[in-house]
């Protein structure tokens, strides 16, 4: 591509957007035109996200301009709507949606805007050609790539799951569970098999076994910052050298998933657009470890992988990132 992508950000305050526009502030194709926010219109970027202080000097508009190639939208439930409602965006723009709202079959549309699912693993050759992406929720990507490989090979009935995720994943509104004094040195279950994205993970899992599945989630609050790590098994013949071809095979197109022959931890992937997996066969259960970084693969680094693949690009440009180790 000769000429660089212009962008927009809408709702830019929160802890996805300052993630985006950090990546965007360092990808080679991309000119950041605008970035969107009314509570901090005439603000400096840097003075809400403190880590882009020497990188750029934009400042927070209020006004929407129509001259972009792609908008995101790093905005809450049902928000994601409502501005594509009032706004009279070209029918050219194009829209990624970090949001919850176009993510579910029979409400992926609005007039004449038909979202496609972005998971790359799972639906690559529709995002290609996509004028709209609904962004995948975090813990949603970490369960469904631990399990699209069997989906495939139609393996799954009944799947448990646990996960444990860092406090960013709560977003940056002030709660009394995101308090440091409340996080540190202690951990709480959540939302007990009932989930926002247990909808989203079944879909895809269906999308692929084509039959229906059954999960049970469990997710955890932890006492860090960023990352999930997600546990999940179901019962299977599959080996455990079968489980681990299958999986390598799968994922062998795809640049941001691999398999680890070893234990994996999550200061692995943090700060990375990865998500590394690791399969045990215990019984007769087959168990699958999974780790990403909440912000970049749950969120602002896939919704970047997917724009590059909508605008022609490399998948890994602009997402070439060390993990944060020590």
């Amino acid at each position: 591509m000769s000429s660089k992508i212009n962008v927009g950000i809408v709702g830019g305050a929160g802890y996805t957007a300052g993630e985006l526009i950090r990546l965007l502030l360092n990808h080679p194709n991309v000119n950041i035109n605008f970035v969107h926010s009314k509570s901090n219109t005439g603000k400096h970027l840097y003075d809400i996200h403190n880590d882009l202080f020497g990188d750029t000097v934009l400042l927070f508009v209020e006004e929407i301009s129509n001259d972009v190639d792609v908008i995101f939208l790093c905005v809450g439930f049902t928000e994601a709507r409502k501005f594509l409602q009032e706004n009279n965006l070209k029918s050219s723009t194009k829209i990624i949606d970090l949001s919850h709202d176009f993510r579910l079959e029979g409400s992926n549309n609005i007039e004449d805007r038909n979202f496609v699912y972005g998971l790359p693993e799972l639906n690559k050759e529709q995002i290609i050609l996509a004028k709209n992406i609904a962004n995948p929720g975090c813990f949603a990507t970490c369960i469904q790539l631990g399990l699209l490989p069997l989906a495939k090979e139609k393996l799954l009935t009944t799947i448990h799951t646990t996960g444990i995720t860092g406090s960013t994943g709560a977003g940056q509104a002030l709660q009394a569970t995101s308090h440091f004094s409340w996080r540190s040195n202690n951990i709480q279950a959540y939302k007990t098999l009932s989930h926002q994205h247990d909808d989203e993970i079944k879909q895809s899992l269906i999308q692929l076994q084509q039959s229906e599945v059954l999960i049970n989630f469990i997710p955890w609050r932890g006492d860090f910052a960023r990352g999930i790590f997600v546990t999940s098994y179901c019962e299977t013949d599959l080996s455990l050298d079968d489980a681990n071809d299958l999986f390598k095979t799968f994922y062998k197109p795809h640049p941001f998933v691999h398999v680890s022959d070893v234990m994996i931890d999550l200061k692995q992937v943090v700060n990375t657009n990865k998500c590394v997996l690791h399969i045990e066969k215990v019984n007769t259960h087959i168990v699958i470890h999974s780790v990403i970084d909440n912000l970049l693969k749950g969120a602002s680094g896939q919704a970047l992988q997917n724009m590059n693949l909508m605008f022609g690009l490399r998948e890994e440009t602009g997402l070439h990132l060390k993990a944060s180790k020590f």
